[in-house]
């Protein structure tokens, strides 16, 4: 066997490595460690997407559990992920609150009155600032945060499942 061979056949045993890794760990895929977790939730106000001329501050969610779902219209994977957030609305134990990141306000109503509004608020956040706060680096990024304003979670991109568990271990108390 040549030099060619054997790293040929090494670099293909970590391609399958890594991929059985992936396959066997999906809910780890989307669970992200931060620097935030167990810290205050970063505060913000902002104008209110839905309420032009009024503004969101996150002060006002302090008290009950909510999700902050960082979200554009620009991003697939939003779409993908709204279904999971008008689930959470329904439920009516986490309010959810959207923090629009770098997007149009015209096409961010669009969007909702397409899809559907799973929001109690959103907050628009024009130049990225208030992401920046929260260690945002790309879409959608959602926070879960304790009635005493404390960060206990932070996904990419959530899933029924992903919910679900966060839901029973969190909020209802319902160790895994």
């Amino acid at each position: 066997m040549n030099r060619f061979s054997i790293a040929l056949v090494i670099f293909g045993l970590l391609v399958l490595l890594f991929g059985v890794s992936l396959c066997r760990a999906p809910e780890k895929q989307q669970v992200v460690t931060s620097a935030l977790i167990g810290k205050p939730v970063p505060q913000f106000v902002l104008p209110d997407l839905l309420k032009p001329g009024s503004e969101v501050d996150s002060a006002a969610f302090k008290g009950r559990w909510h999700l902050v779902n960082v979200w554009g219209t620009w991003c697939v994977e939003c779409r993908a992920e709204h279904p999971v957030l008008l689930q959470i609305q329904r439920e009516g134990k986490v309010a959810v609150l959207g923090l629009n990141y770098q997007d149009e306000d015209d096409k961010a109503r669009q969007w909702l009155q397409e899809l559907g509004n799973p929001y109690e608020a959103v907050a628009v956040d024009r130049q990225g600032r208030a992401s920046i706060d929260f260690g945002v680096y790309g879409a959608p990024e959602n926070f879960l945060v304790s009635p005493e304003g404390i960060i206990v979670k932070k996904w990419f991109g959530l899933t029924s499942q992903t919910w679900d568990a966060a839901r029973r271990e969190f909020i209802e108390g319902v160790k895994p």
